[in-house]
């Protein structure tokens, strides 16, 4: 079993990979198969969704406090670097973001969110890009919300703000080759 290095107090913000930032909100013990569980019960207001999670699977899962401060600025500084895409196939590129996505970094998260972003003078996006574009958005802006404790609407606008000066930087640059 792992160690019980990581706890986390009713209240605190977590970040779950596979579903993003949520809330603690309980301690509960329960006996499952006949055995004593310890079980943090978290809350994800977007998803109206409740998990529990036993507390010493929560270290294997992934489950971690929000980021540091320095984490979070090289996310933000991921944002304004210059979008990377690949040339493989649609449906391989897909797999890689959504792997990134899930995986609950913030730098990865930022990353396919710099990589999909589409200024208004590009072309449009496909729908699954737009989907995942979207979820990548959300899961980045629910962490920097918590964080700078302003909601998701307002941590969303700074994000797309910029991705959109540093937008406007390469396709000055590109005007200009």
């Amino acid at each position: 079993m792992a160690s019980k290095a990581l706890s986390f107090d009713v209240g605190d913000y977590v970040v779950y990979p596979k579903h993003g930032v949520g809330r603690v909100i309980e301690l509960q013990k329960s006996e499952i198969a006949g055995m004593q569980l310890e079980l943090y019960v978290l809350r994800f207001e977007k998803e109206k969704m409740t998990l529990r999670v036993p507390t010493n699977k929560a270290e294997s899962v992934g489950m971690r406090k929000l980021s540091s401060d320095k984490t979070l600025k090289e996310a933000l500084d991921t944002l304004t670097g210059k979008p990377r895409v690949k040339r493989t196939m649609w449906s391989r590129r897909a797999q890689e973001y959504e792997a990134k996505i899930n995986s609950g970094d913030l730098v990865s998260i930022a990353e396919v969110v710099r990589d999909l972003f589409r200024a208004d003078d590009q072309p449009e996006q496909s729908y699954s890009e737009r989907q995942i574009f979207e979820a990548a958005t959300s899961r980045l802006a629910r962490e920097l919300a918590a964080m700078e404790q302003v909601d998701e609407p307002t941590a969303q606008e700074k994000i797309l703000e910029i991705l959109r000066k540093a937008a406007a930087i390469y396709n000055k640059e590109k005007a200009e080759a």
